[in-house]
């Protein structure tokens, strides 16, 4: 089969297109036929390097988090879904990831792509849908009519969080560029703060939560935006404990832990309509196509996800 793949750390360039195996499933996997697929911040900094010492895999490593395809073959004790089921997924951590025309996937990491969306669509949620659900809900425990700052609010995570949190029934603020404003009030934002002109927290006080997709001097910022007991969640570098004390609140990590049941729940809102895929961009499957949705991934300025289309 057709993969792109890295051989060593370094630049888009390092991106390879090679023949390889298709995978061998086992008795509890499905093997997908890819349709599309998506990028993620994650991508291109273990292509770089930057997380070899946490995810120590062997080369040749074949990139990629999300799957969104149709099940070819099942293993044996796979019991609730069949050939030629439509997917999507976040398939186990692994060298062997989604930048390929096969993917063997556990059937409990699956959920079935709601009728109403394109694979195209599916394949922008599971990670990013994943990291927002779970550093909203379980741990930084939303509730109904509390106050949430979601920075970078057009981002993948972003725009899938300022929905979840909406209709969980939260007071929605974001940070975005001007530009993205109509956009994110159209999913729901309550407030965008314009971060070119305005210091959110000179604007913003006594939130309950704040979901930090930025780090760096934004999550230092953002403790300022907490009332006491308030919580900050973070997918970027490990919060400061000395701040978090200093300001009377709670700061927590978040790693996302790939999981079919919340995917399901994720597809459930989609296919009512309470949850919209928001994709950005489209590249096709294919060396320049990945070279390509890497380097917009890396500008930061990529509106909603960057997906790969395999047809």
């Amino acid at each position: 089969m057709k993969a792109i793949v890295i051989e060593q750390y370094g630049d888009k360039e390092q991106l390879k297109e090679k023949e390889v195996p298709a995978p061998k499933i086992n008795e509890n996997q499905v093997l997908v036929e890819m349709k599309a697929t998506s990028i993620n911040p994650i991508d291109w900094k273990l292509r770089e390097g930057y997380l070899k010492e946490m995810m120590p895999f062997e080369f040749p490593i074949i990139l990629g988090w999300d799957a969104a395809g149709i099940i070819k073959e099942v293993g044996k004790n796979v019991k609730n879904f069949q050939v030629g089921d439509a997917i999507f997924s976040r398939p186990a951590t692994t060298r062997f990831g989604t930048y390929a025309e096969y993917v063997g996937i556990d059937e409990e990491l699956l959920a079935k792509k709601p009728e109403n969306i394109s694979f195209e669509e599916a394949a922008s949620i599971p990670l990013a849908g994943l990291t927002a659900w779970q550093a909203l809900f379980d741990v930084a425990h939303l509730e109904k009519g509390e106050k949430v700052l979601i920075h970078a609010g057009s981002g993948g995570v972003g725009s899938l969080a300022i929905q979840l949190a909406k209709e969980k029934g939260a007071y929605v603020a974001t940070t975005a560029s001007e530009k993205n404003h109509a956009f994110l009030k159209e999913l729901g934002a309550d407030e965008v703060i314009d971060y070119k002109t305005t210091n959110f927290e000179e604007v913003l006080h006594d939130y309950d939560v704040v979901f930090d997709t930025m780090g760096g001097e934004i999550q230092t910022k953002s403790y300022q935006v907490l009332k006491k007991g308030g919580r900050l969640v973070t997918i970027v570098n490990a919060p400061d404990e000395e701040k978090a004390n200093e300001y009377g609140v709670t700061a927590s990590n978040v790693w996302l832990q790939p999981n079919g049941k919340q995917l399901e729940q994720l597809g459930a809102l989609l296919q009512n309509g309470k949850l919209k895929a928001i994709v950005g961009h489209v590249f096709p499957f294919s060396e320049q196509g990945l070279k390509e949705a890497h380097a917009l991934s890396e500008s930061h300025h990529a509106k909603g996800k960057i997906v790969i289309s395999f047809d």
